[in-house]
């Protein structure tokens, strides 16, 4: 398999739509070339058709026999090169359109994967699906009709000198007309290139709205708001409708140009040639080479008013690779990263929040959102105020940091592809009794029995098949199989019933003993079971202890798991 390399952000050659696209047909230039070679012998053996069936035409009016015998062969020499050229001609535009739309589609998927947990807050969602529903079609599209569109400006060129030849007039009607035409024509390329950027921002955000919906539509029906957002889904696609018909207006402007310029020549060239037959300035032969001419012009014409679309096109869509490119990752290594320090506490001074080795930590916030942000602190998901073994976590290179923390977050999504692969990821899919420890310690076996193949069963993005408890139980599975150093649990248990919590609380609690194991958490069955828990209130840590002790001494910790406790109580 063909790869890329990934492209630098500070890359002064992507970071604009036009050097980007410049940037892509650097390094597809040999067969950009080779496709500006093939189609400019292809469109000009076209070319002198018109003057081989005049040069014919004169030989039957002279009754010259051979000449005839010679300009039909002629003829069919142009035709069988005509076909080769051809042939040649779209293997390299294929090979360009494919090679630009997979190098986009690299060099966007290593950004992502880059990114990481970045990309889904400094981008929306719809903006990356746009790029590869749409826009690697467009840029691919750019680079494919490059060979056509100088093929087209060359064949003009030849055009020009054999009608100077026949009559200096009629030369000069193709190089003076064709520029001044196209002028008019280049007229709308600045509001089709706007409408279209106007078009595309619609359309990522609808796509992004489509996908929030969906992945919230069972909260959205719990809480009564399917209809509110369906409305307003269809008023934004109505909005997406009107920008696109306003988009089409000019397109189809740029359409009736392909047919109406070209259509100028084969009208009044062929009446300015009719006269100079009439004349005695043309033979009939000429006369009927340059209705060839007028008629064939129609070709490198709309090709060019083509490639004009397509270049706007594709300058608007690499302005959203080139956003996504441009993006820098939350945290970056220092250029030179400390070695990992012997083990040692994770202490994050913003909250206080120390978390001691082979300890089992349950975190209780009262505000939700500071579970998530204090775990992507001890995770280095930012650099913030965060020591491990009193060597700052920004001092140690990020891979190192990922390898020996693992932060499971509630959300976090199942690709598509074999169950056993998704949870074993950094195993090749392997398994073995680790997998099987980990289905037993997360209470998932029942999930793994139900299905046909169970384990070697293909799933769909996201688990779409299973359960938001089964999901959950599913993303526990691959964290406790990636057993890393320091494990942190966020939410790990809020989507199971009562008795299923109690039973993975207890397994994982056995299962993770003597690890430093991080529990984000209200549910007191959860907390019960850790050896010390950190009671968190706006941002701080207030208390520390065993879960009962809290209970009997922590006004606040008792009302928050209380709290959540009977809520439990009532929704069973």
């Amino acid at each position: 398999m063909r790869t890329f390399p990934v492209a630098d952000p500070g890359d002064p050659d992507i970071r604009s739509a036009g050097r980007y696209l410049l940037w892509l047909a650097a390094r597809t230039r040999r067969t950009i070339v080779m496709g500006i070679v093939w189609a400019s012998v292809w469109m000009v053996a076209q070319a002198l058709m018109p003057a081989a069936v005049g040069r014919a035409i004169d030989a039957i009016e002279a009754r010259d026999e051979g000449r005839l015998y010679t300009w039909c062969g002629v003829l069919l020499g142009l035709a069988v090169l005509i076909g080769f050229t051809g042939v040649m001609r779209h293997r390299n535009a294929v090979g360009n359109f494919l090679d630009s739309a997979f190098r986009t589609i690299q060099l966007v998927t290593r950004q992502a994967a880059r990114l990481g947990a970045v990309l889904q807050r400094r981008i929306a969602s719809g903006e990356v699906v746009g790029i590869g529903t749409s826009d690697v079609d467009a840029i691919g599209s750019t680079l494919d009709i490059t060979a056509r569109g100088c093929a087209s400006v060359v064949t003009l060129a030849v055009v020009a000198v054999v009608l100077l030849n026949m009559s200096v007039p009629l030369g000069l009607l193709v190089l003076i007309g064709v520029p001044l035409l196209m002028g008019v024509v280049s007229l709308l390329l600045r509001p089709l290139h706007r409408r279209q950027n106007a078009y595309r921002e619609l359309q990522s955000g609808l796509a992004d709205r489509a996908v929030d919906i969906a992945s919230g539509l069972r909260v959205l029906r719990g809480i009564g708001g399917e209809r509110s957002f369906g409305a307003r889904y269809r008023r934004e696609s109505q909005e997406l409708r009107v920008a696109g018909v306003r988009t089409a207006r000019i397109e189809s402007m740029l359409e009736a140009a392909q047919f109406l310029v070209p259509g100028f020549f084969v009208a009044f060239g062929t009446w300015l040639a009719a006269r100079f037959a009439l004349d005695g300035r043309l033979t009939v032969g000429q006369m009927v080479s340059f209705y060839g001419y007028a008629a064939f012009l129609t070709v490198p014409l709309s090709t060019l008013t083509e490639f004009a679309d397509r270049v706007v096109r594709g300058h608007v869509a690499s302005r959203r690779v080139v956003r996504v490119l441009g993006l820098a990752p939350g945290v970056e290594d220092r250029p030179d990263p400390l070695a990992w320090p012997a083990p040692g506490d994770l202490v994050d001074r913003r909250s206080g929040l120390v978390v001691r080795p082979g300890v089992q930590l349950g975190i209780a916030c009262e505000d939700p959102q500071d579970a998530p942000a204090l775990a992507d602190r001890l995770g280095r998901y930012e650099d913030a105020d965060v020591f491990y073994h009193d060597v700052p976590l920004a001092d140690l290179a990020v891979a190192d940091v990922r390898e020996r923390i693992l932060i499971a977050h509630h959300d976090a999504g199942l690709f598509s592809g074999p169950l056993r692969r998704e949870l074993t990821p950094g195993s090749g899919g392997g398994g073995g009794v680790g997998l099987a420890e980990a289905v037993e310690v997360a209470c998932a076996a029942d999930v793994v029995d139900a299905l046909d193949e169970g384990l070697d069963t293909e799933i769909a993005a996201r688990g779409r098949e299973f359960s938001g408890g089964q999901v959950q139980r599913l993303r526990l599975v691959r964290a406790l199989v990636a057993d890393p150093q320091t494990l942190v649990l966020i939410e790990p248990t809020s989507a199971v019933d009562a008795h299923t919590e109690a039973r993975i609380a207890a397994r994982l609690a056995a299962h993770r003993r003597g690890r430093t194991t991080v529990v984000a958490t209200t549910s007191p069955l959860v907390l019960d079971t850790m050896d010390e828990v950190a009671y968190v209130e706006d941002g701080k840590v207030m208390a520390v202890g065993p879960h009962r002790e809290l209970l009997a001494n922590e006004p606040g910790y008792a009302a928050l798991v209380t709290r959540v406790d009977d809520d439990e109580e009532v929704d069973a």
